[in-house]
């Protein structure tokens, strides 16, 4: 998937020659899942027709049945990793971005949420991470949670983590979290107590949205 985004980065920069339009919206109908139309898929997110085009390509290219289960996320996804283990976290992304919970990401669900990641407002991109935080998807973050998402970063991250982790940090950065979050201490984070303790301390913010420079 990042290479997805690579190419929609390099490309919407640097375009070369366009092909005909009929060529790309022929090109939208060729795979097993069809995707929804490109006008409507323009209308719900904050990408351009052609950008839409370009992530596509780039989609089908690395999951030509239009569709991407777990496993082959992960394997994608290991690939820009390789002195950490992301599996764990790729499954988490992948939870998060497998929206109906039917264990596969189509092209609507991956271009959705790579909307709110890349120019979605501060608090799309805020419930966005709630939702990723929140495993168990009962509307809350618990501490359990919170070290299994921590756990995973830093497992991703491997020896480029510096200065080297021992191994009770990600569990202080919990805590730390949950400290400024956690304001009725009832044990749980719900989404405005999420919110609002990020948009107060821009460094916890910048903690809880890593994952949006890794994607």
């Amino acid at each position: 998937m990042g290479a997805v985004v690579g190419t929609l980065t390099m490309q919407t920069k640097q375009r070369g020659p366009s092909r005909d339009k009929t060529d790309d919206e022929l090109e939208m109908t060729m795979v097993c899942h069809r995707p929804e139309g490109l006008e409507q898929l323009e209308a719900q997110t904050n990408f351009t027709k052609q950008e839409l085009q370009i992530l596509y390509r780039g989609f089908k290219n690395e999951c030509p049945s239009g569709v991407v289960n777990e496993e082959t996320f992960k394997h994608i996804y290991s690939q820009f990793f390789p002195h950490g283990d992301a599996s764990m976290y790729a499954h988490y992304l992948f939870n998060a971005f497998d929206t109906t919970n039917n264990g596969s990401i189509k092209f609507k669900d991956f271009v959705m949420g790579l909307s709110i990641l890349l120019r979605g407002t501060l608090r799309e991109k805020l419930e966005w991470t709630f939702h990723l935080y929140d495993i168990n998807r009962d509307g809350y973050i618990n501490r359990e949670e919170m070290t299994e998402i921590v756990r995973a970063i830093y497992d991703m991250m491997g020896k480029y983590t510096y200065p080297a982790l021992k191994g009770d940090v990600p569990q202080q950065h919990v805590d730390t979290f949950f400290q400024k979050m956690d304001k009725n201490k009832d044990g749980v984070v719900t989404l405005e107590e999420f919110i609002i303790a990020c948009q107060e301390d821009e460094t916890m913010m910048r903690s809880m949205q890593l994952f949006e420079n890794v994607m």
